[in-house]
């Protein structure tokens, strides 16, 4: 999750193409870099998911949701958001409105991180997007961001999770970023946003690697370097040295959810410590923590 709001906030100077398209760029975080509704809706669908319990029923989940992302919405109305959002924001209907554009994508990745299961991720991946965003394209694209989130994490290649995206939600991942980068623009759709923050992705030697790729395409840059550093988080582990800059950029009313949040993820990885079996997947950063011994797998 904080690996999506650190790229938000590295992104946003560069929105709308402004900036050249190249990956060094300077420090990652400048006197311009802040926070924007990508934050403000990661917040809320992790809220949502944290206030309706793990187990919760789909109804349930997307009635915590859309009350979560009117509330967080409503009080950061300033923040970026698109004009279809806003009218669904401060409207008391709570039907969705058929979009296919890239935020339930930048979203979603609090989802990739709570469930133990392909099934139920993705499950709470397409209730989180249909809640407004119900077209197939807007569901796809959330569903493929969690689900990559949850195989990084999981200890899955980067090969193995190309060929899942390919397979499973039909995405073009057969151009480099060389090839992308020269035409692209900003585009608000998931279809034209997914599958090139994959690509940043899969290409990235380490996490800032994976930033600055997401930069380098230019475009929708926060939205874009959100979906893919939130898979980079998933796959490296988030920089130490990139947290108090993170966190000292976003109110603290947000900051207590991510923290609320990470306790969360503390607390389950306990339990999962506790009854894993010997050839079980653990993260290398919690094998160190605990002191179960060395853990390596091939990026």
């Amino acid at each position: 999750m904080l690996g999506a709001i650190l790229g938000d906030i590295v992104g946003s100077p560069f929105e709308f193409d402004r900036g050249k398209k190249i990956k060094n760029f300077g420090p990652l975080f400048s006197d311009n870099s802040g926070y924007t509704d990508d934050t403000v809706m990661t917040v809320a669908v992790a809220d949502a998911l944290m206030n309706a319990g793990i187990d919760s029923d789909i109804g349930n989940i997307k009635k915590e949701v859309i009350k979560s992302m009117k509330d967080w919405g409503r009080r950061y109305l300033d923040s970026g958001f698109g004009a279809k959002f806003i009218w669904w924001l401060m409207l008391e209907d709570e039907n969705p409105y058929g979009s296919w554009g890239n935020g339930s994508a930048m979203r979603v990745s609090a989802v990739g991180w709570l469930y133990d299961s392909m099934e139920r991720t993705r499950e709470v991946a397409r209730a989180t997007a249909e809640v407004t965003h119900n077209h197939p394209e807007g569901i796809k694209g959330a569903e493929c961001t969690a689900a990559a989130i949850y195989m990084a994490r999981t200890g899955k290649t980067k090969e193995e999770i190309k060929q899942y995206i390919i397979d499973e939600f039909g995405y073009d991942l057969s151009r480099t970023l060389d090839e992308i980068r020269p035409d692209y623009h900003h585009v608000e759709s998931c279809q034209e946003t997914v599958p090139e923050a994959v690509t940043a992705f899969l290409e990235g030697e380490d996490f800032e690697d994976v930033v600055r790729r997401a930069v380098s395409l230019g475009g929708d840059c926060d939205t874009l370097t959100c979906i893919a550093t939130s898979m980079a988080e998933a796959f490296y582990g988030f920089p130490e040295e990139y947290r108090e800059d993170t966190l000292n950029r976003i109110p603290e009313e947000m900051n207590e959810v991510y923290q609320r949040f990470a306790a969360q993820l503390e607390k389950d990885n306990e339990i999962k410590i506790m009854y894993a079996e010997p050839d079980d997947y653990i993260p290398e950063e919690i094998r160190k923590k605990y002191k179960l011994g060395e853990y390596a797998r091939e990026n």
